[in-house]
C-alpha cells in the first residue's frame, strides 16, 4: 500500500487496484486498521480496534487524502 500521509503515528494510503472503487483511503495505526470513504462525505466503511475519537482524528484529514487520491489516479 503506498502510503500518502503519515501523521502521529497514523499511515494513510491507498491500492493501485481500487481505482474502479469510489475515493476512500486505509489507515493503520498500532495493528487498528480502517477505511473510510471520502465522498460524497467522510463515512467509515470498517474498521477494527479504533475508538471513536481516532475515527474523528482520521476523518479531519479528507480534504489532503482526496487530494492525494485524485492526483494519484487522474495521471
Amino acid at each position: 500500500m503506498p502510503v500518502v500521509l503519515r501523521e502521529k503515528g497514523y499511515q494513510f494510503g491507498f491500492f493501485g487496484a481500487d481505482q474502479s472503487e469510489p475515493p476512500h483511503v486505509h489507515v493503520k495505526h498500532g495493528g487498528c486498521e480502517a477505511k473510510f470513504w471520502m465522498e460524497p462525505f467522510v463515512r467509515v466503511t470498517r474498521h477494527k480496534g479504533f475508538r471513536p475519537h481516532d475515527l474523528k482524528e482520521i476523518e479531519n484529514h479528507r480534504d489532503a487524502l482526496l487530494e492525494a487520491w485524485l492526483e494519484y489516479f487522474n495521471q
